[in-house]
């Protein structure tokens, strides 16, 4: 399998990144399918994972380590994420330097590991001084306890500032930014990723299926509802009547058309067009089953002509996300929220 650059971090990645959310409570609860999972994707070549403290509850972690336990671990590059506080407690989450301390531990602790490659700060923190979030990570390198950091959900304004504000204080700065990226999901085109080209960062996208929309089950109106695991269910609302749905179900109508004449499965095109973008370092995969991760590695080797990726423009435009709360702005922007738009 392709490995590519993690951006500037001289870290070596392959182009498919095994997701791990789907691993424990969230999707499957067995935790021996869910190793032969990773093993099967570090046979085919598969080197980069990721997963978050907050995933099951710390479950996809341990899942994760004891995958990479007996020898395997120095074969992976582990990106995880923190930040989103799941048990009410604002001080277990953000980017303050009392919880990163203390998160890097648990993961750790759980992962069976003694290093991350990359912490990621998996959802924005408008508290917390910025200057502080970079200031714990660096002492987090400087321990040797990850090495490397970057973030999630970040507008690039803010990954501009924390850099000029890493130079100015001598901190270490994000190097990667994991953001959701599809056919029917482009806004990152606008800015995010152009801006992370120019940075240097390196981009993990996840959601080339678009929530589901671009697997193949979604076809017509009569497969539209239900979801094919509770956490997709509670992510994504597949109500065919909801106008946001019905746009992304012509749309997932006409990209499989397209996939069935140039002669692929629709997850084939979907992911092998995330991976045709030059600011795309990785495209993270989530597959729940043994089935699903042998549907991701047949993209290995598929290479998008420029004749399909026109005519994917035509059914959405460059930039242009179907259903804009796809783009995830509520966590990623929210100077965007009504009561940030208003005067009082």
């Amino acid at each position: 399998m392709e490995q590519r650059p993690l951006g500037e971090t001289g870290i070596w990645v392959s182009e498919l990144c095994l997701g791990a959310m789907m691993f424990g409570s969230m999707g499957n609860p067995d935790h021996d399918e869910c190793v032969r999972i990773v093993h099967r994707a570090l046979d085919a070549g598969i080197n980069f994972f990721n997963t978050a403290d907050g995933y099951s509850h710390g479950e996809s972690e341990q899942i994760l380590g004891e995958a990479l336990a007996a020898g395997r671990r120095d074969e992976a590059v582990l990106s995880v994420k923190t930040g989103l506080a799941l048990d009410g407690n604002n001080n277990h989450g953000g980017g303050s330097r009392r919880w990163l301390n203390q998160g890097i531990e648990g993961s750790l602790r759980r992962l069976g590991t003694d290093y991350i490659d990359v912490y990621e700060l998996g959802v924005p923190d408008p508290v917390t001084d910025l200057d502080e979030t970079l200031g714990a990570l660096t002492d987090l390198v400087r321990a040797g306890k990850i090495r490397s950091f970057g973030t999630s959900k970040q507008p690039p304004s803010r990954l501009v500032e924390a850099r000029a504000l890493a130079e100015r204080r001598g901190h270490g700065y994000f190097r990667t930014e994991e953001v959701p990226y599809s056919m029917i999901n482009r806004a990152i085109e606008y800015d995010l990723l152009p801006t992370c080209q120019r940075l240097g960062t390196g981009v993990l996208a996840f959601g080339a299926l678009g929530g589901g929309w671009l697997s193949g089950r979604y076809q017509d109106a009569v497969a539209a509802p239900g979801a094919a695991s509770p956490v997709r269910a509670r992510l994504a609302n597949f109500d065919a009547d909801n106008p946001a749905n019905a746009a992304k179900l012509r749309a997932a109508q006409a990209l499989g058309d397209l996939a069935q004449k140039a002669g692929l499965t629709l997850i084939q095109l979907a992911t092998a067009f995330v991976l045709r973008h030059p600011g795309v370092s990785s495209a993270v995969i989530g597959p729940r089953t043994l089935g699903h991760i042998e549907g991701y590695l047949a993209v290995e080797g598929v290479r998008l002509s420029d004749d399909i990726l026109d005519e994917i423009d035509t059914i959405v435009a460059p930039a242009h996300s179907v259903d804009v709360a796809d783009t995830m702005w509520r966590i990623g922007s929210p100077s965007l929220q009504a009561q940030n738009r208003r005067r009082a």
